[in-house]
């Protein structure tokens, strides 16, 4: 047995080292032939790397979570097109290099879809980064100031998929020697325009982007980029953070007469 977790352990094999007195067990009593048991010790080897992979790619993605589109409640967003979302989801858009961009009010389940097609992103192997508007142009602002700027834009530019949530949520930062939001979201936008898909979901209006980025005529220039080669959603109902909410508080208030 000392042999045989020295071999396995020089050949990386992990998977079938922490689970072999598992696996004797099952041969001695299933009595497999040489192939099929071959076949489901690699089976467990190989679906072992596959999760590893896919969990680093998720940690180091940026993303905050896991959502899946099958965890999506549909019924509650009726206006929603269920079957173009879940075409998107094949990630196809990516390949073509297709942007997306998707629009309303806060709490309407943008963020949920685009989180969901990240995790897909890590599950397919294709190379992704998240962050937010605010926290995106604040580490390239940052930059600016130690000197990492070029690096850090080409870091940006560099994934498959680049989601960028909730422009129009969170105050922007500047100073007065920093050029505005809307120049830094520009020549990440440009670099990427036809290279790379990028996909954004927007709180505010596309006419609020200026006001909001701090320059109308650049903004207008990163409309002009994202919208030529965009599919794009706009999602026009309810809040679903305020539904639970309500109807947390509803069930509290029964409770509490109880």
């Amino acid at each position: 047995m000392t042999r045989l977790h020295d071999h396995l352990t020089f050949l990386g094999l992990s998977h079938t080292t922490k689970h072999l007195d598992e696996l004797l067990a099952w041969a001695t009593r299933e009595r497999p032939a040489p192939t099929a048991l071959l076949e489901h010790v690699l089976a467990g080897e190989v679906a072992s790397k596959r999760d590893a992979r896919i969990n680093r790619r998720f940690t180091i993605s940026g993303l905050p979570e896991r959502k899946t589109l099958e965890a999506f409640d549909w019924a509650f967003q009726p206006s929603l097109d269920k079957g173009a979302v879940v075409e998107l989801g094949s990630l196809a858009f990516v390949e073509r290099k297709e942007d997306l961009l998707i629009t309303g009010k806060a709490g309407t389940g943008k963020s949920h879809i685009l989180k969901a097609f990240g995790l897909r992103a890590c599950q397919q192997g294709i190379s992704m980064r998240y962050a937010r508007c605010v926290d995106l142009l604040d580490d390239l602002h940052a930059s600016l100031a130690d000197g990492t700027y070029a690096k850090r834009l080409r870091a940006w530019a560099r994934p498959a998929l680049l989601i960028i949530d909730d422009i129009g949520l969170g105050q922007l930062k500047k100073r007065d020697d920093e050029p505005t939001a809307a120049h830094t979201l520009y020549n990440l936008v440009d670099r990427r325009h036809g290279r790379a898909s990028t996909a954004i979901t927007s709180n505010i209006k596309l006419s609020d982007w200026g006001r909001y980025l701090g320059d109308a005529t650049i903004t207008a220039a990163i409309l002009d980029r994202l919208v030529m080669n965009a599919i794009r959603f706009d999602i026009d109902g309810p809040s679903y953070r305020q539904h639970v909410a309500e109807e947390r508080a509803a069930k509290a208030g029964t409770e509490r007469k109880k």
